[in-house]
């Protein structure tokens, strides 16, 4: 009998049919805030179906919001948060994937209970494989994250906790994934160039896009208290978007290198921490895998990050310079982030000239052998950092640097021999080389004087003469003291191949006249001592 009286008592409506009869309301676009995100760009999917089936191509992608449920379920809103997420769960078993009423149709103190509704429905992440599928419910989620952007970009109050917690969640939801594994090897990736290759595009942009300009203008809101925002936008959220620069998309790379500056630049807290997991990647590239897509775009937030150091420099700075920065030259695709290395590196000179011996050093420890377009690289960056050193720190590695240069001088190939030589243009590296022409000039001059007599290409040796020329003026008696020597030291080279061969005619003289009978042929020892005195130096082959 009691189950006859509950049972014609009147149901309490579900917040689901809540949503569907609330749900019949226009969405209106902002103009202005589509222009600004390019929506002829973003218009891709427009309505064209009917059909509110989502469920078997949408996903509530739970496995991210599990990942930080640690890190954003610290306060007692644990209840309110689940149930967006369930609601927006039950949307999809039930097939009804409506829009809600746009901000504009619900008065002022509705409109913090209709955004935690619009970021709820935002949770519900689709299939982007097939264009074909979801059209009408993906231009629903579109125009929802285009208001929900709109909100952030123009709220006047303090994000509280609860709107922190669920923008947090709803970005990871549709952001953290993992991505395809494509099978290149390093042949591939140390020949792809950008020019020439089609960029990968990533199908899911016209939703992605969107996602992170919220988290951007969320960010730099002023009305996001960073010690508030600090427990939701936390260590494993910002682990989760340094795992996005692996992305093959360049547009969702470049978002992400805004959002992670403005990130360090807003949570101090975070800054070491950053810092740190931006050194891991970097030690994994270098001593692992030597892949990944993102190393530019760190590189180049590391730039702005170094320029903003105080002086003196800490330890902790010098220590990535050395063990993360200059190993970086390592890898056979650094051609794709060479430039923002070198301005990186040339930033740590320019704080502290102190670490000139310890760059250029670093530098010729990871010189290439076999590699011309990467050695050319090399001689554009050392001209960087010389630029930037004082005469004590030249001094200290002038020896080592001046026999590779003098290496490169000689090279066959001609951009390399050609680079070298341009090295004599910068005023100050030429300053610099005639205040220490009495160490220089000795180790570089038999370099000059190959390359002025047997150098293949004519502009190599055009420019050999004026660099000749430069050490003539600068200092006669010792370029003339160097031409001697260099001719004595080729004069006794000269003398010594033609003992060699001498000793090895008087071994084949010996050789044929034993050659009628078996007999074997006996060397005498004076014969052989000769041989092993008068033998090569490695210099001297070098020479050759």
């Amino acid at each position: 009998m009691i189950k006859q009286i509950f049972g014609k008592l009147p149901r309490k409506p579900s917040k689901s049919s809540h949503n569907d009869s609330n749900g019949n309301g226009g969405v209106h676009g902002n103009s202005s805030l589509n222009s600004s995100l390019g929506t002829n760009s973003l218009n891709n999917s427009k309505p064209g179906s009917t059909s509110s089936k989502s469920s078997s191509s949408a996903s509530s992608n739970n496995g991210p919001l599990n990942s930080h449920s640690s890190g954003w379920n610290k306060l007692n809103h644990g209840k309110k948060t689940s149930s967006l997420a369930t609601q927006a769960g039950h949307v999809l078993t039930s097939g009804a994937y409506e829009a809600l009423p746009s901000f504009r149709d619900v008065p002022n103190s509705e409109k913090q209970s209709l955004f935690l509704r619009k970021l709820g429905l935002c949770y519900v992440v689709f299939d982007f494989s097939d264009p074909s599928k979801n059209l009408r419910e993906k231009d629903i989620k579109r125009q929802t994250l285009l208001e929900l952007v709109d909100y952030v970009s123009s709220v006047s109050t303090k994000f509280n906790e609860v709107a922190m917690q669920e923008i947090t969640r709803m970005v990871a939801a549709n952001l953290f994934r993992t991505f395809p594994s494509l099978n290149h090897d390093n042949k591939i990736l140390e020949m792809y160039d950008a020019e020439d290759e089609e960029p990968a595009m990533d199908p899911a942009w016209p939703h992605l896009q969107i996602v992170y300009e919220l988290l951007l203008r969320f960010v730099v809101s002023p009305e996001t208290d960073a010690k508030l925002a600090k427990r939701y936008i936390d260590h494993p959220f910002v682990l989760r978007l340094l795992d996005l620069f692996d992305s093959y998309d360049q547009r969702e790379r470049e978002y992400l290198k805004t959002i992670l500056h403005r990130i360090y630049g807003k949570f101090m807290v975070h800054r070491p921490y950053i810092r740190k997991a931006i050194n891991n990647i970097f030690y994994r590239f270098i001593f692992e895998t030597e892949k990944h897509n993102g190393i530019a775009e760190l590189l180049e937030i590391l730039g702005s990050i170094i320029n903003g150091f105080a002086l003196p420099l800490k330890e902790e700075h010098k220590l990535f310079l050395v063990r993360a920065l200059i190993p970086l030259h390592k890898p056979k695709c650094v051609s794709m982030y060479h430039q923002q290395l070198s301005y990186c590196i040339t930033q740590f000179v320019e704080k502290d000239f102190k670490l000139a011996d310890t760059v250029i050093r670093g530098l010729l420890k990871y010189w290439p052998v076999t590699n011309s377009s990467k050695e050319v690289m090399f001689l554009g960056e050392l001209e960087e950092v010389l630029e930037a050193t004082q005469a004590a720190e030249f001094q200290r590695c002038m020896v080592p640097l001046f026999r590779k240069i003098g290496r490169c001088l000689n090279s066959l190939h001609l951009q390399v021999a050609e680079r070298a030589l341009f090295l004599w243009n910068n005023d100050h590296v030429r300053n610099l080389i005639t205040q220490n022409r009495t160490v220089i000039l000795p180790i570089i001059f038999p370099s000059l004087e190959r390359n002025t007599r047997n150098h293949w290409n004519p502009a190599v040796q055009s420019l050999t003469l004026n660099v000749r020329k430069i050490f003539l003026d600068a200092d006669q008696a010792l370029f003339d003291e160097c031409l001697a020597r260099f001719q004595e030291n080729e004069a006794k080279e000269k003398e010594m191949q033609e003992k060699r061969e001498l000793i090895w005619k008087r071994l084949e003289d010996v050789a044929a006249s034993k050659s009628v009978s078996n007999e074997a042929v006996l060397v005498s020892r004076s014969i052989s001592s000769m041989a092993i005195n008068s033998s090569p130096t490695p210099k001297a082959t070098a020479g050759r």
